[in-house]
């Protein structure tokens, strides 16, 4: 497949022009197979800002939908919008791909498969840092066997929430976001990847505080309702016998854990945050010392952006190019409404589990992605990087 507009690569329309937007505009650039032609939002004076700033045209959103240049959109809506919004682009006849959670029900995500099924149309979700260097290094580890089969493990995601920074928080504190469907797609889509489909969940949650008071501009001082769990202890039991512990956590200041580590047979993972795409990779085999960072030039995982850290390894959108190139290609797209879903339903049956205090059992599965090699990787890019 090519684009409506006969350009040979596949046009792409943004809906939603909030702070996330920028990524996908500025990280898109580095990949094949797509071009973003247009972008839109309720108020258009954000998104005639955004096309502005990169150079696309603004639209409405129902025009956007109309337009015979646009083959993908990109839904960057809030949570509770993402089913309604993708639900009206696949009806429009346009491939999808959300940013997460790309639905808040199991039902809503059968509901987008069944209509995309129908259509030959694709849906495709975030998180895509899945696909960075340091988890498909990972990814080699384990399929390799080098630490054995995977026996259990541990994740952390914890800090103190999104108030101190974002400039219009609300949304992380509502149904939809919290922790757990906020920044826990990161970390059970990677491990989905490494480990394979979840079984059934356990967990217990807590809503410390009601109330947040926002300490960043330009709503610095208000005080905005918790309607959310904001602290949720899980387990997680995997098809392959796995047991792992997931804690997520916006009510801690500071912790000493790994962000996600795996117990193999024969040794142990020590990963980075899958939050982001690079990261020191520790390995031990047996009794062996930590081995860190073993040898593996994958362009995702090269640093490419400065930060507050310092220069970070940043490849948002590698996951809509694979989607794109995927479709062109007539192949399985790694950042699957499968595996998203399955995700979702992960998450979803944590916070049940936290709610009812009852072991949840999963309903949804999917296979791992494809793991994403260095050739591969590379072939994606426009240009090289070592």
């Amino acid at each position: 497949m090519v684009s409506k507009s006969g350009a040979g690569k596949l046009g792409v329309g943004i809906i939603g022009c909030g702070n996330i937007a920028a990524a996908y505009f500025s990280l898109s650039k580095l990949f094949k197979g797509m071009e973003i032609r247009a972008c839109a939002d309720l108020d258009m004076k954000h998104a005639r800002s955004r096309g502005e700033e990169y150079g696309v045209r603004a639209d409405t959103p129902a025009n956007l939908l109309a337009a015979d240049d646009i083959d993908i959109v990109v839904n960057l809506t809030i949570p509770a919008a993402h089913y309604e919004v993708s639900k009206s682009a696949l009806d429009a006849g346009k491939h999808v791909y959300s940013e997460k959670p790309f639905v808040l029900s199991v039902k809503e995500g059968l509901d987008l498969k069944k209509r995309a099924d129908r259509k030959g149309l694709r849906v495709g979700s975030a998180p895509d840092t899945f696909l960075g260097g340091s988890h498909q290094l990972a990814r080699k580890i384990v399929d390799a066997g080098d630490v054995g089969r995977i026996t259990s493990g541990t994740a952390y995601v914890m800090s103190h929430g999104m108030e101190h920074w974002h400039p219009n928080p609300d949304f992380f504190f509502q149904p939809g976001g919290g922790p757990v469907l906020d920044v826990g797609p990161y970390y059970v889509t990677n491990l989905i990847q490494l480990v394979g489909p979840v079984r059934r969940v356990a967990a217990f949650s807590a809503t410390p505080a009601t109330h947040r008071t926002i300490t960043s501009k330009p709503r610095s001082g208000e005080k905005i309702k918790v309607e959310t769990p904001t602290t949720i202890h899980s387990v997680l039991e995997f098809e392959n016998g796995a047991v792992i512990t997931l804690n997520a956590s916006w009510d801690v200041w500071a912790h000493g854990h790994s962000p996600m580590e795996l117990y193999g047979e024969t040794g142990t993972l020590f990963l980075p945050d899958p939050n982001f795409f690079g990261g020191e990779v520790g390995q031990t085999k047996a009794g062996k010392r930590l081995k860190k960072n073993p040898t593996w030039k994958h362009p995702l995982g090269v640093p490419n952006q400065k930060h507050g850290e310092g220069m970070m390894a940043n490849y948002r959108t590698i996951g809509l190019a694979d989607m794109a190139l995927a479709i062109t290609d007539g192949r399985p797209h790694r950042c699957s409404l499968e595996l998203s879903l399955h995700a979702v339903e992960v998450m979803l049956a944590i916070l049940k589990a936290g709610e009812t205090g009852k072991v949840v059992t999963l309903k949804t599965s999917c296979e791992r992605p494809a793991a994403l090699g260095v050739a591969e990787a590379r072939a994606m890019m426009k240009k090289k990087i070592s």
